[in-house]
């Protein structure tokens, strides 16, 4: 169109050669308008499909405009129910009776009578010091003694022979009087003869040390041949391990919780309590204890209270020294039991996912303790309410779900009541952490 124009325009003024130049650029770009404006007319309709449809890649779900699919969920249908609280710590058995066997006397050690590790006797001998020194001693207090009694003799005769003298006035009083003192102070003199010999008796039966009660006996601290005596002379250590005792410590809001179940049960009898261990598995061994100590001060820096059972070891299961689980039930509570990876915890506090109408759907909740592998849930769900056990990370509010039930294995409080409940921390344990 425009060209058409142009043309009779030079025709009719005889345009000079500059002119008809201009001319040619501007039709040449009028055409080339004239062709991007038809090839965008005709873009849109080519994405069609043949019938006029919508654009290749849409559809219900397929796109961004569509619904997502429901994403499958492992779920666990709680209902509430009575839930033990058990109450954990880490515990260090050791012996009920602990002795040191030392040397009482100084001496070159000459033999040792029993085997590291093994069992001993209450009275049994362990170690013999050498005796020939204390013998020696012994026979010269016996001499001694004889000597002093020799005096106390002569002395006595003396003062029996000057009495009657004395009364007649034949010798002085004052000579009378010397000898009644000279026969007293040999009779004390006898007295210390005698101790001393008991004292040397004493010396020479401590050249033999004896196990003073039954138990384990622990490594020879020293090699025969060695000079030991009162100051240096721990020999080895004697551990009664049956019964066995194992020392452990609560902080104050489980103690407090401990005292409030021994309140309710046996008027605050702590001997009435039941302890129990857990093996590496964390199950419950076949062996309860009774709590027989409860401290009355709190550890400063640690903020918890010393506690000891005891409990039978007749097959020596336990050896002291060692590391062990304990396990005490303070009360009951009722709660519903979800997975511990079903709790998810923010600045609100805790939480988990429950399904209803289909969707996933945050529920604040308030935990307690752990019962095995379960949370404790004290409030916040309901009978039937569908908790959501895996997929966390991709669930948004209003999320389409496919629930499925979960497996097998979730613990019941009905397994704790059969004597057999799985490792459990208590409520202010689990808090804690």
């Amino acid at each position: 169109m425009s060209s058409s124009l142009a043309l009779p325009l030079l025709s009719a003024s005889n345009p000079s050669p500059r002119l008809l130049s201009r001319a040619r650029a501007v039709a040449s770009g009028a055409a080339a308008l004239l062709v991007a404006l038809s090839l965008t007319a005709c873009g849109p309709a080519g994405d069609k499909g043949a019938a006029g449809g919508p654009p290749k890649g849409g559809g219900p779900g397929g796109g961004p405009g569509g619904a997502p699919p429901a994403m499958p969920v492992t779920v666990r249908t709680v209902s509430q129910q009575t839930v033990p609280i058990l109450i954990e710590a880490v515990g260090q058995a050791e012996g009920s009776k602990e002795v040191e066997i030392r040397a009482r006397v100084t001496g070159l050690l000459e033999s040792q009578r029993y085997t590291e590790g093994e069992r001993v006797k209450a009275g049994q001998t362990m170690f013999t010091i050498e005796r020939a020194p204390f013998e020696i001693a012994l026979a010269q207090a016996k001499a001694a003694l004889a000597q002093q009694q020799s005096l106390l003799d002569q002395a006595q005769r003396e003062a029996k022979r000057l009495q009657p003298l004395a009364a007649m006035q034949a010798i002085s009083q004052r000579e009378a009087d010397d000898a009644q003192s000279s026969s007293r102070n040999a009779e004390a003199g006898l007295s210390v003869a005698r101790a001393r010999v008991r004292e040397a008796e004493l010396n020479l039966s401590y050249t033999t040390a004896k196990a003073p009660i039954s138990g384990i006996a622990g490594r020879a601290e020293k090699s025969i041949g060695s000079l030991v005596g009162p100051t240096d002379g721990l020999l080895a250590r004697v551990s009664q391990s049956d019964p066995i005792w194992v020392r452990f410590a609560f902080n104050d809001s489980e103690l407090t919780q401990l005292r409030k179940q021994m309140a309710a049960r046996n008027g605050g009898d702590k001997s009435g309590t039941a302890v129990r261990l857990l093996g590496a598995d964390g199950k419950p061994l076949d062996v309860t204890g009774k709590l027989n100590f409860t401290g009355s001060t709190v550890d400063p820096k640690l903020g918890t209270v010393q506690l000891r059972a005891v409990f039978p070891n007749p097959g020596m299961q336990f050896l002291p020294g060692q590391f062990v689980k304990a396990q005490v039930q303070a009360g009951e509570q009722k709660g519903w039991l979800v997975p511990q990876v079903s709790v998810t915890t923010s600045e609100q506090g805790k939480a988990v996912w429950t399904v209803k109408d289909g969707k996933a759907t945050p529920t604040p909740v308030e935990v307690g303790g752990w019962f095995g592998g379960d949370w404790i849930v004290l409030k916040g769900l309901q009978d039937g309410d569908q908790v959501v056990a895996d997929n966390l990370m991709k669930l948004r509010p209003g999320a389409p779900l496919q629930p499925k039930a979960a497996g097998a294995g979730a613990a019941t409080a009905a397994t704790a009541a059969s004597g057999n409940p799985p490792a459990a921390a208590g409520a202010a344990s689990a808090a804690s952490r």
